[in-house]
């Protein structure tokens, strides 16, 4: 997920702080997170403990930290606004766990058996060290930062576990799950639960500040949820099915939450300092990859990062580190909606005079917009649809990056016929009035794009996926006040999950789910690996992902983008992969694949059957037969 520009004059810091405020806002509903679920309490009674007591029970440390207690003082902010469950975190400490399930789900006609785990494992910051007598001076002073961050693994049960009768009911609930109780988990059994061997993908939401229940709930876990494809789903009751589509089929699945995000949570002392930033946040990742690792025993299996919006941005920063840092080589990493420089961002170009690419990159992204809502003058004047997309899609990345790129370049010094022209093109690939066009000097941010659009009906157009419409708050509003996509499907996935996780992987009791929090403080400096201090320019992973290509000339990626997508447009995506300084022997490496949806491609069942099949063919592709002496 794209994310606010760091300062580029320190003696700016007033103007900076609005900016950044601004664009947290905007750039925090990447994942689909409308501020109104924030906080999502569910009431359950708590779950027995296993009856031989072991730790892995829920009871006793199914929550991942020592940090329990009665639901209802889960998370309260006390008079200085701080978190009272992660102050008594950091005086008690974490402590890992984990919760076992068994189900299956039907994915190509194929029923697969599972085995779930939903658990923690515990990080800390980089410079811990988990030997007493060589860690810093200062870390027996108690109090340090740490996080619990929480997972779902679903593994492909092995064929020795035997797989119940088709159409059998026994031992099963409607949604096709098997339950255990809170079955206890030992050391050898989370070992024989997964194939070595096996594919295994790590897969995160962005936000920053963003839970993963969205790839959970809408792509790739064995249930997915029902949600409209264009508009507003109806309240509860909400339909969870079997994913036919579920990327079991093609390798083990584990959904992280990000620290602080869904049942993750921090504590200690400066713990969002230690934990919310670029860098942070991927080394914290590192560490539970490699962790993970150990735990389930997966060093030899094919490993795959997944990640979506900025989680892209982590992906980067991800895999040079596991490369370079941990010397843990991956086969690929699969990027959603991507974005890995953030001047590229069509959220507020306007702060950044001087730099129009922004708008370049975002136009062909309004053209397909104004084309899905019949908005092109020649559909206003009844003339039909173009050709198809593709076509004009084409005439438009070529206008982007030539006449309209010189006219952009010329700024105050274009000849007054030569913008006239130039208003008038994009009046046609995008609907809007040439004189709007000439009065914002040819440049419209998304923001204005999507207030604009459908204005004259009083209808604000979507930004996570712009095939979305919903009324304006504010007619007279300069630019879009939400967006219309994250409002209509949020409470259908929120509700989802937490009823899903409860019921059925018998985790979360007594715990509040939060599918979003506030990284308003976030640090956007980056250091790519091996540099001591942080780049004093906007964010720009662009260069590790370049590293790990190098690094391992054998590293495969997959960047998935939706044509409807305003939060990261698609041709940003193609823009950054063209301008990786890479040899051309490296460039076969990165393939694409594109999507007739939005910033959530998923959403759409044909776009979801889509990613499923183009992600499960680079898996098989790129899953390495054992070397050979």
């Amino acid at each position: 997920m794209s994310a606010p520009k760091p300062p580029r004059q320190p003696n700016s810091e007033s103007t900076v702080r609005a900016i950044v405020i601004r664009l947290s806002q905007r750039l925090m509903r990447f994942a689909a997170l409308p501020l109104l679920v924030l906080a999502i309490i569910v009431q359950a009674q708590p779950l027995r403990a296993a009856d031989n007591g072991d730790a892995d029970s829920d009871s006793a440390s199914a929550s991942g930290s020592a940090v329990q207690g009665n639901a209802a003082h889960h998370d309260k902010q006390n008079e200085h606004g701080h978190d009272e469950d992660q102050d008594r975190a950091a005086k008690q400490g974490f402590m890992p766990g984990q919760q076992r399930s068994t189900g299956s789900v039907v994915v190509g006609g194929r029923r697969i058996n599972y085995v779930a785990y939903a658990g923690t494992l515990v990080v800390h910051p980089k410079g811990w060290d988990d030997v007493p007598q060589d860690a810093p001076k200062d870390q027996d002073k108690g109090d340090q930062p740490e996080a619990s961050m929480f997972y779902v693994a679903y593994f492909r049960a092995p064929e020795s576990a035997g797989t119940a009768a088709r159409g059998s009911k026994q031992g099963r609930d409607d949604n096709g799950d098997r339950r255990r109780g809170n079955a206890a988990a030992t050391p050898a059994q989370l070992s024989a639960d997964s194939s070595p061997r096996r594919p295994i993908t790590f897969i995160y939401n962005g936000g920053p500040g963003s839970s993963t229940v969205w790839l959970h709930m809408g792509a790739f876990g064995p249930r997915r949820v029902v949600t409209l494809d264009d508009a507003h789903t109806p309240a509860a009751p909400y339909r969870l099915v079997n994913n036919d589509h579920s990327l079991l089929d093609a390798s083990d699945l584990v959904f992280i939450d990000a620290p602080g995000t869904g049942f993750s949570r921090i504590g200690g002392k400066n713990r969002q300092k230690s934990f919310y930033g670029v860098d942070q946040d991927a080394y914290a990742f590192s560490d539970f990859i490699v962790q993970f690792l150990s735990k389930y025993g997966r060093w030899n299996s094919p490993k795959y990062l997944f990640g979506e919006s900025y989680g892209t941005t982590r992906s980067a920063v991800l895999i040079n580190l596991l490369e370079n840092d941990r010397y843990v080589d991956f086969n690929g990493v699969m990027l959603l909606s991507q974005i890995l420089g953030f001047d590229d961002s069509p959220d507020a170009p306007q702060t950044n005079p001087g730099i129009d690419l922004p708008y370049e990159l975002a136009l062909p992204t309004y053209a397909a917009t104004a084309w899905y809502h019949h908005r092109l003058p020649g559909q206003q004047a009844g003339q039909g649809q173009p050709p198809d997309l593709q076509t004009l899609l084409q005439q438009v990345e070529h206008f982007a990056m030539n006449d309209y790129r010189h006219a952009l370049d010329q700024g105050t010094t274009l000849p007054t016929e030569q913008r006239q022209a130039i208003a008038q093109q994009l009046h046609q690939y995008t609907g809007l009035p040439v004189d709007y066009i000439l009065r914002a000097n040819l440049r419209i941010n998304g923001g204005e794009f999507e207030k604009n659009l459908q204005g004259d009906e009083d209808l604000t157009t979507g930004r996570l996926d712009t095939r979305f419409s919903g009324p304006s708050y504010d007619p007279l509003a300069e630019e879009a006040e939400y967006d219309p996509q994250s409002a209509a499907i949020s409470s259908a996935y929120v509700s989802s999950f937490n009823d899903y996780v409860r019921r059925q992987l018998q985790y979360g009791q007594g715990m509040i789910y939060k599918p979003e929090v506030e990284v308003g403080n976030w640090n956007y400096q980056h250091a790519p690996l091996g540099q001591g201090m942080p780049l004093q320019q906007s964010t720009n992973v662009m260069p590790d992902l370049e590293i790990a290509l190098k690094t391992d000339p054998r590293l495969h990626i997959l960047l998935n983008a939706g044509y409807f997508d305003l939060a990261t447009p698609f041709y940003e995506g193609i823009y950054e992969m063209q301008h990786l300084h890479i040899p051309d022997s490296l460039r076969g490496n990165i393939s694409f694949a594109f999507y007739q949806t939005g910033h959530m491609v998923y959403v759409s069942e044909d776009g979801l059957r889509q990613l499923h099949d183009n992600a499960a063919k680079f898996i098989h592709d790129t899953q390495n037969e054992p070397a050979t002496p």
